[in-house]
């Protein structure tokens, strides 16, 4: 069964929670023991209703000021899809934990409080979904009970964000009112909405295309692990293991092996489940060569007509997540480039982002938490790139505080950066 990942984001006070409670709780996705948990929260809270929000808001600070800041991770299936939601933070400050939700995204929800309108937090968190390459956005005008369910309310909404967009590279965009409150047009359509003639939310995610979003032209296999022979039954097993990162692998398939250059051809391809025909994204498979190279962790294998980038120069947009420590011009750090690591040296900040008014600020000379710039890297050694628009795995690595062992930033690949 397909798995769809969506990731929910807006404005404070919007109902990301809620709207998320509402669809755990009208698919009867949630356990008897957590609703009674709800609900006795909720009277000790004073509310008149059960408070759905708290099935996604967990953290005891999330519930005492009843904003979401971390990450909260859903599951739930009908029998057509299986879903996995991201609840992201809607506070700037919590920018970082927005990125982290919904870069593996397929979908982004956005709301919007009918009342408020497009706010700065709503215009941002488009920015974001169309910067993290998410093919398919839902805007979900929410609380349209409070405007009495004016069409009116809903057409200015819409055409206000539309214009907006307009602006970012956001390839499908849909409009739905919303009451994640009282459920209308969120597992069905509602009767308080009869000027609304598309689907609800949930038949749209049921719905919504997200096989021909992932790169099948680009045959991208990062080696995660060499198998070897373990014992004298299989002392002529060799393979390596991985996640299919791009495109599709098939035995008998002439493929090369980077960064050595080495050419030979696929024996066979193995799963948890036995051999298969072809492998895909995101398949995790072992791949058998026809021929003993010397293949290690880190290398990548695609087809000799077709390959990602070798190189040590990287021009990237960079999401900076570090606490206390600043991005700077000329800092070292460690970057992890899928199955890859080496060392990135920051060789020039070409500008800060205001992710707000899209303003670039070409005199910054650093990143601070929660910023976003276009950065150039030099590395160590050569990685194996695409551009993250084309491939959001080989386009897309992470740095590490060498001295702390934190990940305190997150990069989208531009391209090559000019050598100096």
């Amino acid at each position: 069964m397909e798995i769809l990942r969506l990731a929910t984001a807006g404005s404070v006070d919007d109902g990301k929670s809620t709207l998320i409670g509402r669809l755990l709780f009208d698919t009867k996705t949630i356990f008897e023991d957590q609703l009674a948990s709800v609900e006795a929260t909720s009277v000790q809270m004073g509310t008149e209703y059960t408070n759905l929000a708290l099935l996604t808001d967990g953290l005891r600070a999330e519930r005492e000021q009843g904003i979401t800041i971390d990450v909260a991770y859903r599951y739930f299936a009908t029998p057509n899809r299986k879903f996995i939601i991201a609840d992201t933070p809607g506070h700037i400050q919590y920018t970082r934990n927005m990125v982290t939700g919904a870069s593996t995204a397929d979908v982004a929800i956005i709301l919007l409080d009918a009342r408020k309108g497009v706010l700065e937090q709503s215009r941002r968190h488009a920015f974001l979904a169309s910067l993290l390459g998410i093919p398919h956005l839902v805007l979900a005008v929410n609380k349209m009970d409070l405007v009495d369910y004016d069409q009116l309310v809903f057409e200015r909404l819409k055409d206000e964000f539309r214009s907006f967009a307009a602006k970012l590279d956001i390839g499908d965009l849909t409009f739905i009112p919303v009451s994640a409150l009282h459920g209308d047009n969120i597992v069905s359509r509602s009767t308080n909405t009869p000027w609304y003639e598309g689907t609800s939310l949930l038949h749209h995610l049921e719905e919504v295309h997200i096989a021909s979003d992932r790169n099948l032209i680009d045959a991208r296999f990062p080696v995660q692990y060499v198998i070897r022979p373990q014992s004298t039954e299989f002392h002529d097993y060799r393979g390596y293991a991985g996640t299919v990162a791009g495109g599709v692998f098939k035995p008998g398939d002439d493929v090369v092996v980077l960064p050595s250059g080495l050419t030979t051809t696929i024996a066979s391809i193995d799963t948890a489940d036995g051999p298969v025909d072809e492998a895909f994204n995101p398949m995790s498979v072992t791949i058998r060569l026809s021929d003993e190279l010397d293949v290690s962790r880190g290398d990548m294998i695609c087809r000799p007509a077709n390959q990602p980038r070798v190189t040590q120069d990287i021009d990237a947009m960079i999401a900076w997540m570090g606490d206390t420590s600043t991005l700077r011009e000329g800092a070292m750090y460690s970057i992890k480039h899928t199955t890859r690591t080496a060392r990135a040296k920051v060789r020039d900040v070409k500008y800060r982002l205001d992710i707000n008014t899209l303003h670039r600020d070409e005199t910054a000379s650093g990143l601070t938490t929660n910023e976003i710039g276009r950065v150039t890297l030099r590395t160590t050694a050569p990685l194996f790139v695409d551009e993250y628009r084309r491939n959001r795995t080989t386009g897309s690595f992470i740095l590490v505080d060498e001295d702390t062992n934190a990940t305190v930033g997150a990069g989208m690949v531009l391209g090559e950066a000019q050598q100096v």
